[in-house]
């Protein structure tokens, strides 16, 4: 039995699903009802490269400034109505916040304890453990929440990390709250899971939802758990705020940006088969049920590096032969590569035939080619093809012309996912007094395996000549897509038990592979999640090196989900 076993619920909110989010969410959430502590997500994949190259300029930076401008108004209120907050808004340099977060408060005249957790960046040690630099950015571990637990457990009002998992937000202050071991692994999966749900802000609450239509989402409210002690939560909004938190929205995040049964994490094994999801009443759904295992023995490390130089051209082609068009000024720039010796590494070129036959505008009359070109080289991509371009605007096809004019080349980047061992990382809590303490490793660990698929629900009988239609697979599923790294996840799920008989059997990985011809030479797997009524897929390399690179015209596969379901196949008109 826990330490604080009959405390109430503990009542956690989130204000950041990404760096550049709603700005005044932050006011919003604390002003909008009861909350216990604030959380604010702000690193991503592409953030991480984007403060390391921040660093690059001035090492005294590399943290999420949009959040002192945030705390600047909130943090008053937040002292007032007695709200904690943990942010991961330190980035690369959590320790530089914190200090900037002190001096914000006396200047302010509001009394608030800062600590702070590093120990996250590799860099030092990163660079040697490789046979090459490669151009490293950034290496950081993903640490759990026991660093934030041990802040708030010597009275830190306000936590500021580095990189730690998106739930850590979550199980740090939980496990503070009530006073969980590190053993505890169904109470700290069942925050993991309302963590996860959280992290993306306004996503659980009806914001990138495939029934969007359903409800009014033009401003969602942001996200909040009540995570009772047994580890169980209810997910709900503020009261008055927009948008919905239902049993299909909060599906939608869990399926987000995950792969297996298994959702690996530093401080447990969350088994995502176990989640039980139930509405409890308007905008309340109560998730139950999770399980939890040992984490795994070692921690996933997050390293971008600069990748080389990019460059793109769009060319507009409007009217008819659009097809000649495009091979007329493909050809006319292959032969200008040639002619300047000064071929790039990579090309490629994408038409997009969004064109109309006799359109009442120009712009629908008209489609787009892309071409896209990389190196190593600033000058193979930046000079050599740009001059070749512009060297065309009076002698290509009929009314040429372009998006834009052609730049001299950006750099760009590349994330890789590497592990190290989970005692590897000095993983250290800063208290609010300055001292250092160091956060001990996992006691236990446990080897990923994988989870046998469950039995399969029998198949939706239909009786001989019953019909079926030719239409979008969304008439039927949901889907939620994102990036990991070089790969994408694409999460569906239905809304009825006969409609889940029908998926489970018809959605297979050659099927998918069928719908989205881009994966047909990829590694798909695929995962049952019967109590989800879900399917979750991961396509193996679809991002190239991941989102930095921009390999792909959606290099974060945010709308690969909404691709599947416009795709066309037989379904039982029972269903629809």
């Amino acid at each position: 039995m826990s330490a604080a076993a009959g405390r109430p619920p503990l009542r956690i909110g989130n204000a950041s699903g990404f760096y550049g989010d709603r700005f005044d969410a932050v006011r919003e959430m604390l002003t909008g009802g009861e909350l216990d502590f604030l959380t604010g997500d702000y690193l991503a994949e592409l953030t991480m490269l984007i403060l390391g190259r921040e660093r690059m300029k001035d090492p005294a930076r590399g943290y999420a400034r949009t959040f002192l401008k945030q705390l600047e108004e909130g943090l008053g209120l937040a002292h007032d109505k007695g709200v904690r907050v943990v942010v991961n808004a330190g980035g690369l340099n959590p320790g530089g916040l914190a200090d900037a977060v002190g001096e914000l408060a006396v200047k302010l005249g509001v009394p608030a304890k800062v600590g702070y957790v590093h120990g996250d960046d590799l860099m030092k040690t990163w660079r040697w453990s490789r046979e090459e630099s490669y151009g490293d950015l950034t290496a950081n571990a993903y640490l759990g929440g026991a660093g934030i637990t041990a802040c708030l457990d010597a009275g830190a009002d306000i936590v500021v990390t580095g990189r730690v998992t998106d739930a850590a937000l979550v199980t740090g202050p939980a496990a503070h709250w009530f006073g969980w071991g590190p053993q505890e692994y169904d109470r700290l999966a069942g925050a993991v899971v309302a963590g996860h749900v959280l992290e993306c802000g306004a996503q659980a609450t009806g914001g990138n939802y495939s029934f969007f239509g359903a409800h009014d989402i033009r401003r969602p409210g942001f996200p909040l758990a009540e995570i009772r002690e047994d580890g169980s939560s209810v997910i709900t909004k503020h009261p008055g705020t927009g948008g919905v938190v239902d049993t299909g929205t909060v599906t939608a995040q869990l399926l987000y940006e995950t792969g297996g049964a298994r959702y690996a994490g530093p401080d447990t094994t969350a088994r995502l088969d176990t989640v039980r999801l139930e509405q409890d009443g308007p905008d309340r759904v109560r998730i139950s049920g999770v399980r939890g295992e040992a984490p795994p023995p070692t921690l996933k490390v997050g390293v971008t590096r600069f990748g080389g130089w990019r460059n793109e051209v769009v060319f507009v082609l409007t009217g008819l032969d659009v097809e000649e068009k495009a091979a007329l000024v493909r050809a006319q720039m292959e032969d200008a590569f040639t002619a300047a010796g000064k071929r790039p590494a990579e090309v490629r070129w994408e038409l997009a035939r969004t064109d109309r036959a006799d359109a009442d505008t120009q712009e629908t009359s008209s489609a787009v080619l892309r071409l896209v070109v990389r190196d190593s080289d600033q000058e193979a991509v930046g000079r050599a093809v740009s001059s070749a371009a512009v060297e065309l605007a009076l002698a290509s096809y009929p009314g040429f012309h372009v998006t834009a004019p052609p730049g001299k080349g950006a750099p760009y980047g590349i994330f890789e996912a590497h592990t190290i061992d989970a005692l590897a990382a000095a993983h250290t809590a800063v208290l609010p007094d300055g001292t250092q303490v160091p956060v001990p490793g996992p006691a236990r660990t446990q080897d990923l395996t994988d989870v046998p698929e469950p039995p399969l629900p029998e198949p939706l009988h239909q009786e001989s000549g019953q019909p079926t239609r030719r239409a979008p697979l969304g008439l039927v599923a949901g889907a939620r897509s994102g990036d990991k790294g070089g790969n994408a996840n694409v999460g569906l799920w239905v809304r009825t038990d006969e409609a889940w008989r029908w998926l489970a059997h018809e959605l297979t990985v050659s099927r998918l592979k069928q719908l989205l011809p881009e994966a047909a030479g990829l590694t798909v797997t695929r995962t049952v999640l019967p109590q989800l009524r879900a399917l979750n897929f991961t396509l193996e390399g679809l991002l190239g090196e991941g989102v930095g690179a921009q390999a792909r015209f959606d290099p974060q596969a945010k709308a690969v989900g909404e691709w599947l379901r416009s795709r066309h196949l037989d379904i039982p008109e029972v269903l629809l």
